[in-house]
Parts: C-alpha cells; structure tokens; sequence
C-alpha cells in the first residue's frame, strides 16, 4: 500500500511521500507499541447516526452503544441546532439497560428524534443521569453550544455527513462507527450506509480482549504546517489527519476551551515563516503541557481557526518535553510583514508595552482589547471622515489584540483579572492599563486574534482612578457641568413601576444607580450640571429629575440643587430628555428657557434628534451672565433610514445628516439668543454624538463655537479627549462649545473619568452576576455611575469687564468708562452694576475692586 513513513533520528525527522509500507511489517510494529497508549474511554457512546435522507426526512434518530447491561435510567439526548448554539426539543430521556446483543457482552439502543436537524452545523450531545454530558458530536461542522448542559462546550465533528441518501427497499441510510474494540475511541465513522439502528452496526466488532487498544505513537503523521497551509484556512479541510507534536497549551474540559493546543518540536518545523506550526485540537482526553502526542483526527474550521476536530485517538507518546521555542510577535499585525495568521495556534511573546483599549467584556466572557503605542483612538476623534478615516480603522484593526482567560464559559465568577485577586469594585482594571511581555497561545475566534495566556499577566495601573474631579485653576466663579447619567428612570416615582422601559429592572437597582449618579453630582460639586438621558415624565414631585434634585439635597443640605422647569408637560415625544439643574445660592435664572425643536426649525428633527433646553444664569459672584443649553443628538447605531441618512461608510456612523442639520440649527437658534439674556455667552453642552472631526462639530465650529475641551488640552501639551468608548476605541461624544464672546472667559475644561475607563461590570445593574457578584462589583461610588465621563467647565473671573480672562488696568479702564452710566443709556455695562441699583456708582467700584484685589490674592496663591 502507499502510505506516508515518518522516520524519526535522535536529532532530526524527515517526512517521505508515496513510500511503499508493508502491512505485515506495520502489524508486527504495532504490537510492541501497547504501552505508550494513553487515552481516555468513552464505553458508552453515540454509535450511529441518521439526520437527513432525500424528500421528506423519516426515521431520524441516534444509537447509542456500550456495555451490556448498563443502566441508562436518567440519561438524555440532546439534539443542539448549530446556528446560535441552542438546544431543542424533543430531548428523549432513556430508560433500562442496555441489551446483551449477538452474545457480545455489549448492545446498542436505537433513540428516535423526530425533526432532528440537518443544518450546517448540528448536533446532539449525550448526557448521563447526573447532567454530565458524556459526549457532545455534531455533523457537518462545530458549534459551541449556548445553553443546557452542554453550554460552553465546543462539538466534536464526526467528519462524515448525510446529503439527503436515497432510500434503499424503504428504509434510510444512517452514519455508522465501524471497527473493532469495546470504546468509542476504538471506532471511526463511516460514510452513509443502510441503517442498523438499534443493532450492532454491520461493520462493527465488540471485543473484550484484554489487551489495550495500540497506540498510533509513531506512525505516519503529517507536519502542522502542511495542514495549516500559506492561507486564511487550511488546504487540507475536511479530511482525516494524523499529527505528531507537543501539547503547549492545555485548556480542556467544560471550564476551558474543550482542547489543547500542539505545537512541532523545533527540530520539526520548517523554514516557511509563513505557515504555523501550531494548531488547536479539540479533545476530552486528558493532556499535559509537555506531551508528545499523536493525534487522528478531522481537519477544520471554526469561526476561522484550523483546528482538528473528531479525534478517534490521542495518544501520548512521552511526557516532559521540552516545549517549541516561543515566538516574538508584535502589534501592529502586518498582513505582508508581521501575520498574525503564520503563528496562529503557536507559543508567542509580545516583548512590547501593551495598553488596555476595553474592558467591555472583561466579565462577560473573560476577555480583554490591548494595542500597542497607547489606547485605540476613534477614528473621526482625530482624522477627517472618509479616506483618512477609513485608513486609520484599518490600522487600527491591526493593532488589536484579545486577551483571553482560555474558557468559553459566560459570566465567570471570578474573573480573574486582575491577577492574582480578580476583579471586584475595590480592584478595578481600567482602559489606559498597561503589561508587558504577555506570553501564551495565538489564536483565532469569533473574528479576532486573541492570546489564551499560559502564564500569569500583571497589569500596572498606568490609569488610576481619581476620586474628584481635576483639579480646575480655582479663579473661576462659575462651574458648569454636562453629564449623561445612562437612564435615570425611577419607576412610577413612589417606588412602584419597575421594571422600567429604558433603565433599572427593579427598585434595588434603581437605588444601587441612584447612589451611583448622586454620589457623582456632588463629588461634581457644579454650580449647573446639564443632564442627558433623564427619564422624559415631566416636572412633578415623583419625576425622575424631581427624584434625584431630592436625592441630591438629602446628601448635600436643603435646596443646595432644584431643576430647571421650561413650563411643558414633556420635552419631546422620545422617553429620554435632557434637563438643567443649578445651585440657587450660585446662580439665579435669568428669564425663561427656551426649547429647540422642529416647531422652530424644521432642519431640527425632533423625532430623532432630542430637543435641546437652554436657560440664561446670572452668575451671583461675578453679576456675569451665561447661556447654556443641553443637548442629545441622535445616536451613530440608530436607523435613520426614513428620512434618506444611513451610513455612508465614511466612519460617521448612522444618522450623521441628521446630526449635522441639527447641530446647524442649534447654532443658528443661540446665536439669536432664545432666552433673550441680552448678553451673548453661550455655551453648548450635551451628548452630541459625533467625534471632534465630524460634521456635525465642524459646522459648530464654522458657526463661532469652540471646543473647550481641545483648546484647554492644546494649551497643556497635548493628550487625548475621550469621553467615551466603543468597540475599543476612545473619543469624545460629550461636549463643552463656548461662541466667541465666552471663549475667553473659559478658564478651564476637563473631563473626569470615572465610567469610561471602568469595567461595565463595576455598574448598577444585577444581571449576568452571580449572588457574590452583585455584592462584590458594586460599591455607591462614582465609578461607573453611566458609560459617558461626565465634563466640568469653570467660567469667569469676577471683575473681568473685558472678557479676556484676567482682572487689570483694562478692567479698570472699562469701568470708569461706564460710571455713571444709567440703564438705558449709551456705556452702561449691566455686569458692572453690581447693586443692581439701575446705574454705575461708587458703590459698584468698591464691589469691583475688592474683586480686583481678590483676583490679585488667588493669582499670587498659585
């Protein structure tokens, strides 16, 4: 026969083609090869198969097989459909024992399953009395299973498939296990033939010889690399291999990946830097890091890893190997340069300090985002839509890596990063954290490399949480803030209500989300605070804002905050609004708020965008006055195809139309003072869903409104903005725009993060934590109290008639011009009417220049 012989030296292995073998020779080879076997037994077993058959599919059912006499009271098959991993129904449950059949001391028991699925992929999983799954076989491909007890474990496919078979004389055809032994590993699956089901198979031999099955440990095999192949997927998919190498990685079992990985001893592997040498093999038997195994089994792909599936015998050859060199890679990946596909499934070392980009998923499923040269930035945060963009998400795709805590299992408890102690609220992993030298197995899943570490990480808090806000410069007399507070819906307002439509399930999470955000405002400590995403109920006492100006002066002292009412039932016809709260002893509202929708400017669409409030303030200790209006533009994942604006693909998102005519609206409407304050500091602030580059920011800015945020952070050497982060990458959505008449009286701006950077596990929220994790991730602090950080702007020096920041001989100038200057007249300048006595006087001097003097005080202080 033709064969593949693999002769192997003390120092080197060649693999020779088409080499001429005699069988006898190989027979009595084998016997000497008893001892190395070392396998896990699997004695009852799904022995046979039959899913699909031509025209209208019958007698679809399952055999299962082993020992006579055993008893299968209890146990079940569960047929799982491949698309989304769930279980379905019926799911028989067996009874009685096995049979003695043909005298063999073993039998079979034919299981019907009516509507067993024919998808690619499906399958069932066999588990006992005890709710263990015995052995989880799928057909046509591999899945991970979702739900049931065999959620978490990754199917073994058989290799072999039915295509709707003809009948022969009226009955089916079936996959059957042929061969002889008394295990399932002892067996290999055969292409359809007539169905024996509930017999033993026609090509089947039970013996219950006493010598173990032989061991494969040095017979043909094939190199990895030759199965990985120079592609995406492996040249060889879908046929049956045989491997020879050492196991690097060990991730088996339901807490794990279901397998291991093996990688060619040094000495083995070829000189094509662009093929793998390692590859994951999915498999029950027990394994260690050092094995030398030889492996036969399936070739395939799952979710775009090679990997060998169906294995019908592992082997260990020898233990306490020495393991394959580790590998160096790098990120960024290169696809000419620097693949990540060449080392996909090997040892490797990143010898570089990577930085956390999210966290996002960190307690879902274990996993976190790292890039190298600092966090991933948003495209549009810093390069122009379209083109330039476009390139930067491209090479930002590159310069991503997962790491993963090598288990499919959801939820985990613990989560074990941090090492060693594992996440909680008192041990945080925030974006902006950093390692170095993260060593483990490269792999691929769910469309992203990703490393399964093999030793432990240190993370170093390269980021670590404030407790207040930045320090602000302190000469300021105003300080206003912008905060989305993810939400904020209290139910019908007397505890009842819950779950509610938007925000917390129930009236615990609702206080758990309400110490959070309460705990933020006054750490805050803001004069005017605008909100976003506060429940749209109104103004009475038991409204969500009613509700937490409450909450707030419980903690604070009596009226230290009320909320601004425009005098409407509602703001809009959406459930979220935006609202204004202040501190009365601060500021004092200066007239009526003005409300922005498509009533006043039908470029303004309500029905998507959320109507913007702006209030005039006069600020108490300057007599300055300030304008600000709140606002939430429409998101980047929402569908705005009804009015023609979807997404363009020039890294905008969805919605940016109407983002940006809206944003020109809301320009125009200030600029022609809504609130009728008479003097024109206006300031925008909100939720506007956009990045600094995109249009909607640049119309604002070709309208007179500056980014606060970018010019103070251009003023103090650079960094980044972000307020927010999606899909590992970190922007700012969240905004402070000064006209030109306030910009100079912008003292400073800065965000405070506190949500962003956290955990989304360290929330309010109770679900997908266990009992102990609702009480371990949770503390009533401010960190993440909402997803977006919230921002704090200090306004004016009192005393500073000129606007340009400071209080000098120029403020002095401008005063003296206005004194004795009446209301009404020409020069008279109302913020230098300190009295408010209608006219300049002495008495405004004296206001003025003990002012002069307190500003002379705080700048000597610094």
């Amino acid at each position: 026969m033709l064969a593949t012989l693999l002769t192997r030296g003390d120092s080197t292995v060649t693999r020779e083609k088409n080499f001429q073998i005699n069988p006898v020779v190989i027979a009595l080879s084998l016997s000497f090869l008893g001892a190395a076997q070392s396998q896990a037994a699997i004695p009852v077993f799904i022995n046979e198969i039959h899913y699909d058959n031509v025209g209208t599919d019958i007698s679809e059912a399952v055999e299962i097989a082993g020992p006579a006499g055993t008893d299968l009271t209890g146990w079940r098959v569960i047929p799982y459909n491949g698309n989304g991993g769930a279980s379905y129904t019926p799911a028989p449950t067996l009874s009685g024992a096995i049979p003695n059949q043909n005298n063999t001391g073993f039998g079979t028991i034919r299981v019907d399953i009516s509507g067993l699925q024919n998808g690619a992929p499906d399958g069932v999983a066999l588990v006992n009395a005890s709710n263990q799954v015995v052995q989880f076989l799928s057909y046509e491909g591999s899945f991970t299973a979702s739900n049931g007890p065999a959620s978490g474990l990754t199917s073994t496919n058989i290799g072999v498939t039915e295509g709707g078979e003809a009948l022969i004389n009226g009955a089916v055809q079936s996959l059957q296990l042929t061969g002889t032994g008394t295990q399932f590993e002892d067996f290999a699956w055969s292409t359809p033939v007539l169905n024996t089901l509930g017999a033993i198979n026609g090509g089947q031999t039970f013996s219950t010889g006493s010598q173990p099955p032989v061991s494969r440990c040095g017979l043909s095999n094939i190199a990895i690399h030759d199965i990985q192949g120079t592609g995406a997927s492996s040249p060889l998919q879908g046929t049956q291999q045989e491997i020879e190498a050492v196991v690097t990685g060990s991730f088996q079992g339901s807490a794990g990946l279901g397998g291991f990985y093996a990688q060619e001893p040094d000495a083995e592997a070829d000189a094509d830097a662009t093929t793998s040498e390692g590859i994951f093999v999915a498999s029950a038997t027990a394994v260690n890091v050092g094995d030398r195994v030889h492996v036969l089994g399936t070739v395939g792909e799952t979710f775009g890893l090679t990997r060998l599936e169906g294995a019908t015998a592992v082997n260990v050859c020898s233990t306490g190997n020495a393991l394959p060199a580790i590998a160096n890679v790098t990120l960024p990946f290169d696809p000419g340069t620097n693949n990540a596909e060449w080392r996909e499934g090997m040892r490797v070392n990143l010898p570089q300090t990577l930085t956390v980009s999210e966290n996002f998923n960190l307690a879902r499923f274990g996993e976190l985002v790292v890039s190298s040269n600092g966090r991933l930035i948003t495209p549009t945060q810093v390069a122009a839509p379209g083109a330039p963009a476009v390139a930067f998400a491209a090479q930002n795709q590159l310069n991503r890596l997962i790491i993963d805590d090598g288990s499919n299992i959801q939820n985990p408890d613990p989560v074990i990063y941090p090492q060693p102690a594992g996440l909680s609220a008192a041990n945080t992993l925030r974006e902006g954290y950093t390692l170095t030298d993260a060593q483990g197995i490269l792999t691929f899943d769910f469309g992203a490399y990703r490393l399964e570490p093999t030793q432990a990480l240190s993370f170093v808090p390269a980021n670590v949480r404030s407790a207040t806000p930045p320090p602000l410069p302190g000469i300021g007399s105003l300080k206003v803030a912008s905060f989305n507070i993810l939400n904020y819906f209290n139910g019908n307002g007397t505890g009842g209500g819950f779950p509610t439509s938007r925000g917390a399930t129930t009236a615990a999470e609702f206080t758990r989300q309400r110490d959070k955000i309460i705990n933020a405002i006054t750490n805050l400590n803001a004069d005017i605070v605008g909100l976003i995403e506060v429940e749209n109920d109104g103004y009475t006492a038991t409204s969500a804002i009613a509700d937490l100006v409450n909450g707030l002066n419980a903690v604070n002292g009596p009226d230290t905050y009320r909320f601004v009412n425009p005098g409407v039932p509602v703001i809009g016809t959406d459930e979220i609004a935006v609202g204004l709260i202040y501190k009365p002893a601060k500021v004092a509202l200066v007239g009526a708020s003005a409300i922005l929708d498509a009533s006043v400017n039908p470029n303004f669409i309500d029905t998507l965008n959320r109507p913007a409030l702006a209030q005039t303030f006069r600020d108490k200790t300057s007599n300055k006055r300030v304008t600000v209006a709140v606002n939430h533009l429409k998101s980047k994942g929402s569908d705005c195809n009804a009015v023609g604006d979807p997404d363009i693909l020039d890294g905008q998102g969805n919605c940016n139309q109407t983002r940006t005519s809206a944003a020109i609206a809301l320009g125009d409407w200030l600029n022609g003072d809504p609130t009728g304050s008479g003097e024109a500091n206006y300031l925008i602030i909100g939720d506007l869903n956009s990045y600094a580059q995109e249009d909607p920011i640049s119309a604002l800015n070709s309208l007179g409104f500056a980014n606060t945020l970018a010019n103070f952070t251009a003023s103090n050497g650079g960094g980044l903005n972000y307020s927010f982060v999606f899909n590992g990458e970190s922007g700012t959505l969240d905004y402070a725009l000064a006209n030109p008449e306030l910009s100079g009286q912008v003292l400073a701006a800065e965000e405070w993060h506190i949500n962003a950077d956290e955990p989304r596990a360290l929330d309010y929220n109770v679900e997908f934590k266990s009992a102990g994790q609702v009480l371990s991730f949770y503390n009533a602090d401010p960190f993440r109290a909402s997803d977006h950080d919230p921002l704090l702007v200090e306004l004016f020096v009192p005393g500073d008639l000129d606007k340009d920041g400071d209080v000098d001989n120029l403020d002095f100038n401008v005063f003296r011009s206005a004194l004795g200057k009446c209301n009404g007249s020409a020069g008279f300048i109302r913020e230098a009417d300190y009295d408010n006595s209608q006219c300049i006087t002495n008495a405004d001097y004296r206001t003025w220049y003990r002012l002069f003097n307190a500003y002379l005080s705080n700048i000597a202080a610094q």
